[in-house]
């Protein structure tokens, strides 16, 4: 039986490493995904591991094509390995081994407690989605969670990642704890750049106006508008209205800024946002 933990190195496809190392309780390909890459929840006994792999050469018949080819897919696994080593926050998924294959490196995490809040788009009016029930939880609920979100961007940014392609499928969210996990951030950008794509990698709902105009600053600004987004979505029960911010006014204010279509108007980098944020919370806390 392979040991996912001590090896970096093997022979095998990613299919047969991961099979050889336990049990196989899921797998993640082209029927729920569009990125071309291929993932695995594998038990083990050592203990339960999310696998990921940068997928075929070539999509399956009928699947949707990437987006990328697959040597680009290895270069963003690397990009996700480089964030791993960068940045230690109890709030990202951890990284416990990377295996060198022919066809690229397998990454090998710790499996995240709680449920996926992303949904695919039909299921989002469906009260029992996890989607549904997170935007529904108890305030404290939804503030714990969302305090962990900025406390671990303003930590990434510390160490100079902008977020890209940052929404509500890379939230991982255990109800019981109010947990959160962040997983796929592996198309953050390492330190401010250029729109060279046009439309960037991202869901329209949290994506900010730079990321829609190629040759435009994507830098802390555009993180900030993308964590505001995710504060004012989930914040308000999903009703987009400040008034219904289960944090109250104070709170709402904050979003407001950091949501500003004009660069300039928001919060200078989530720093400051964690700062604003922070200031509200306590005097919302002593009143």
């Amino acid at each position: 039986m392979t040991d996912l933990l001590s090896r970096t190195r093997s022979d095998l496809a990613p299919e047969e490493l991961v099979s050889s190392a336990g049990e196989v309780l899921a797998r993640f390909d082209h029927r729920t995904q569009d990125s071309g890459n291929v993932s695995w929840l594998v038990r083990t006994p050592s203990g339960d591991y999310f696998v990921k792999s940068a997928g075929e050469e070539e999509p399956p018949p009928g699947a949707p094509l990437p987006v990328l080819d697959r040597s680009a897919r290895v270069d963003l696994l690397r990009n996700a390995v480089e964030i791993a080593r960068s940045v230690d926050h109890p709030a990202l998924a951890r990284l416990r081994s990377v295996i060198e294959l022919s066809t690229g490196p397998v990454l090998v995490y710790d499996r995240a407690s709680g449920e996926l809040v992303g949904v695919p788009a039909a299921r989002r009016n469906d009260p029992d989605s996890s989607y549904r029930r997170f935007a529904t939880a108890p305030p404290a609920i939804r503030l714990a969670v969302l305090d962990q979100l900025l406390d671990a961007h303003r930590t990434l940014e510390e160490a100079g990642w902008v977020a890209c392609d940052l929404y509500d499928g890379c939230l991982m969210v255990d109800p019981a704890t109010a947990r959160l996990t962040l997983i796929d951030l592996d198309t953050y950008r390492r330190g401010p750049s250029t729109n060279d794509m046009g439309r960037m990698f991202g869901s329209t709902r949290f994506m900010a106006p730079e990321e829609f105009t190629a040759g435009a600053p994507l830098d802390a600004r555009t993180t900030v508008f993308t964590l505001g987004r995710l504060l004012r979505h989930f914040g308000t029960g999903l009703t987009e209205d400040l008034a219904d911010f289960c944090g109250g006014a104070a709170l709402a204010a904050v979003v407001e800024r950091a949501t500003r279509r004009e660069r300039t108007e928001r919060h200078g980098g989530v720093g400051e946002l964690v700062a604003a944020w922070t200031a509200a919370r306590d005097a919302g806390a002593a009143s």
